[in-house]
Formats: C-alpha cells, sequence, structure tokens
C-alpha cells in the first residue's frame, strides 16, 4: 500500500469537463449557487449538483446553506493556485460564437484570480509597481521595497494588517493568459479590495470578469502609471 497523497483522486475530479468548467467558473473567488454553476458550466442543475456533491467531497470545493439555498466556493488559496497554474498550460479554448470570443477577450483584459487581479490589468500593474521601485522581484514572491511601504501606506493598504493574515503575503502567480507573473497572495487581494473602495473596478456578474471605471483609468494612469504608453 502507497503512503503518497492519493494525487489521481484530485485528477479524476479536474478531468471531467463539466467539473472542470465549474471550478473555473469558481475562480472569481465568489460564492454561486448550483443554478448559477450550471448556467455557468451550461449544463442542467441536477448535473451541476451532482458534480458539486463530488467536488464538496474531494475537498476541492465548500458549501455553505443560508435558508432554503446552498451557495458553493472554492475549498482555499491553494485550490485556486492549482487550477491558476493547470489553466497556464492548457490549450486555449475553442471559440465557437461571438459570445464567447467577448468574453474570451474580458478575461484576458482583467479577471480576478480568486482573491486578486490578473490578465492584462493584473500583470500591468505589477509590472508597473516593479518599474516604479514599489516592488523587486524575487524567485517565486515580490517584495515591497521601502518606496513601496511608503506607497502603499498613502494609497490606504495597510501591509501590517495583510502580514499577519495566515497565506502568503505577495507570491508570483503565473498569469494563464498573459505567461507572466502578477501579484498574489495577501498583498494582491489588499490591493483589489483597494481597488473595489476606491471605485475603480467592478466584478462582471457572470463571468470572472473585471470592469475598469472610467474613475479607475484616471486614477490608475495617475497613481500606477498604467496603461504605461
Amino acid at each position: 500500500m502507497s503512503i503518497n497523497a492519493n494525487v489521481a483522486q484530485v485528477v479524476s475530479l479536474l478531468g471531467e469537463a463539466s467539473r472542470a468548467s465549474i471550478l473555473t467558473s469558481l475562480m472569481d473567488g465568489r460564492f454561486h449557487t448550483a443554478t448559477e454553476l450550471a448556467y455557468m458550466a451550461g449544463i442542467k442543475p441536477q448535473t451541476a449538483s451532482f458534480h458539486l456533491s463530488k467536488l464538496v467531497e474531494g475537498n476541492l470545493v465548500k458549501a455553505e446553506k443560508q435558508g432554503r439555498h446552498r451557495y458553493f466556493q472554492l475549498a482555499n488559496m491553494e485550490v485556486a493556485a492549482l487550477l491558476e497554474s493547470l489553466l497556464a498550460i492548457s490549450p486555449p479554448p475553442e471559440i465557437r460564437s461571438l459570445k464567447q470570443s467577448n468574453q474570451l477577450k474580458l478575461l484576458q483584459d482583467a479577471r480576478t484570480c480568486y482573491d486578486h487581479l490578473a490578465g492584462k490589468l493584473g500583470v500591468g500593474l505589477t509590472e508597473s509597481m516593479v518599474s516604479a521601485g514599489y516592488l523587486e522581484k524575487e524567485e517565486k514572491e515580490f517584495r515591497v521595497t521601502l518606496l513601496g511601504n511608503q506607497f502603499l501606506a498613502d494609497f490606504g493598504v495597510d501591509l501590517d494588517v495583510l502580514k499577519k493574515k495566515r497565506r502568503s503575503f505577495s507570491h508570483a502567480c503565473i498569469d494563464w493568459s498573459e505567461r507572466h507573473h502578477h501579484l498574489g497572495g495577501s498583498l494582491g487581494n489588499g490591493l483589489m479590495v483597494r481597488f473595489l473602495e476606491l471605485g475603480w473596478i467592478t466584478q462582471a456578474p457572470a463571468i470572472r470578469a473585471v470592469n475598469i471605471t472610467e474613475t479607475g483609468k484616471k486614477g490608475f494612469k495617475q497613481f500606477f502609471d498604467y496603461p504605461n504608453e
């Protein structure tokens, strides 16, 4: 009998197309009902419920009950990181409609990677902070410089609080569409939360795309020199 972790069990859960679609939909970091996830995956609600029970049993998804409804979310950040890594090495989807083409472009431009920003926006902001001297890229993470500490404090991001969270602080996350690293961890999440508070971005209702508001376009240019034209 092997004493190694049962990798095959996780692989089997990820290997079914509808379950993979559900997991990818949950990469927006929000709670969704089985009906919502069924719509996103293009399957029947009963089928989605079956797959969700398997994912919960396999500890890839967690469920919370509120009233008569059950809401589902990815189990933890580790699952999100695994999915993002798999997306980075997966072949691009076959585009069969204008709707699919438009949605893919929205995801490539700006999206959530569980609880931080990804896509062109996430990578662009990260690279802008590196260029400005706020961050320094190390092997598997970004280091906040003294200049960065001051900038982030002035911007309203409390680094002391973020460092106390029981998770990685500023890991370098491979972006599946840009093939570069974006800022993850609690710092990546702290920045995204701040952007939402300022009204610079809004989250799309049905997919994990992020919309940049007019205020956000001005703010990103003023404070982050993004886009760097």
